[in-house]
């Protein structure tokens, strides 16, 4: 039996995890969206291409203006959730924050009505916001909810990486945790090339200037597009999350997870979801790795997830309000 894989939101980055999914034939993709025709029209572009991909996979569109077509959940295997707004001129961003609670309180309340057995995984902005939000809502297990953010900033680290050093990305091992913006923690620690430590290849400022670009990867691209932000690096860092958990390959991809009591002894992060090193299965977060900081990178932490529990105590705050 064919996997499924449900994509709610076929905006830009929605639209192309549905494509990178299909593209590696990893299920059937059911594409979700409140625009009438968008997700029908983009799912059935997606699958004309397919003959020329060699893949099966079915990629279907359902408009989400009237909910009960959230019915086509049951059955997914992985939910993916890109669905949000993104900030309008004018806007605050505990404006921004505060509507995009809303339409992640709307999903979180029909994917527990339908699919509540799913591994899901937030896109979303904030991922590790939106993903404490989506596990208050809903109350999945929050060990199979996992926040984007890590997988993407360490794909983009490892790119400015090899591109400075004119090596192959594939030789590169470098990844970042943390909070999923300015805050973000690099380690370059823990950093190589075909193992060798990037900090005997490249000098301190070096490394500095490709830590503070990957901090503001999101923003550069942002620069260039002028009305638009990224979607094809998260789109292709979201279909190695979904093939891990999908094929259980149980890859290490740092990703946002919930700090449970245990975990927090480790990283007194306890109750939010914040970027981690875990392993990534069929069960979702199947283990969570233990990193010992030096004084910089403990400051740094600490930075991150005062951060991440402020915009977790405005999800409270909004979620109290209803």
């Amino acid at each position: 039996m064919r996997s499924k894989i449900s994509v709610i939101g076929a905006g830009n980055v929605g639209a192309s995890v549905a494509q990178f999914v299909a593209l590696k034939d990893l299920g059937d993709v059911f594409l979700f969206d409140v625009v009438d025709g968008v997700p029908e029209g983009k799912g059935l572009d997606i699958m004309e291409g397919t003959p020329h991909w060699g893949v099966d996979s079915v990629v279907k569109g359902f408009t989400t203006v009237d909910s009960g077509k959230y019915e086509n959940l049951k059955g997914s295997d992985v939910i993916v959730v890109t669905a949000g707004l993104a900030r309008k001129p004018g806007m605050s961003r505990d404006d921004l924050l505060a509507k995009n609670v809303q339409i992640i309180k709307s999903v979180a309340e029909n994917v527990k009505k339908y699919s509540p057995d799913s591994v899901v995984v937030i896109v979303s902005n904030p991922a590790d916001t939106m993903a404490y939000a989506f596990q208050k809502v809903s109350g999945i297990n929050p060990k199979k909810i996992i926040g984007l953010g890590g997988s993407l900033d360490s794909s983009r680290f490892r790119t400015f990486l090899a591109m400075e050093i004119g090596a192959s990305v594939q030789d590169v091992n470098a990844f970042v945790i943390g909070g999923h913006g300015d805050d973000m923690v690099p380690f370059v620690r823990y950093s190589s090339v075909g193992g060798i430590p990037i900090e005997s290849i490249l000098s301190k400022e070096k490394i500095d200037e490709i830590v503070k670009r990957t901090r503001f990867g999101g923003g550069e691209i942002v620069e260039y597009l002028k009305t638009g932000s990224a979607y094809y690096a998260p789109g292709i860092a979201v279909a190695a999350m979904v093939e891990s958990i999908i094929r259980d390959k149980r890859r290490m991809i740092p990703c946002a997870s919930y700090v449970d009591d245990e975990t927090a002894k480790h990283y007194s992060a306890k109750g939010l979801f914040i970027g981690l090193p875990i392993l990534i299965g069929e069960h979702g977060v199947e283990k969570i790795f233990k990193i010992d900081f030096n004084t910089e990178e403990k400051a740094l932490w600490d930075k991150t997830v005062q951060s991440v529990k402020g915009n977790a105590e405005k999800v409270d705050s909004f979620l109290s309000q209803e």
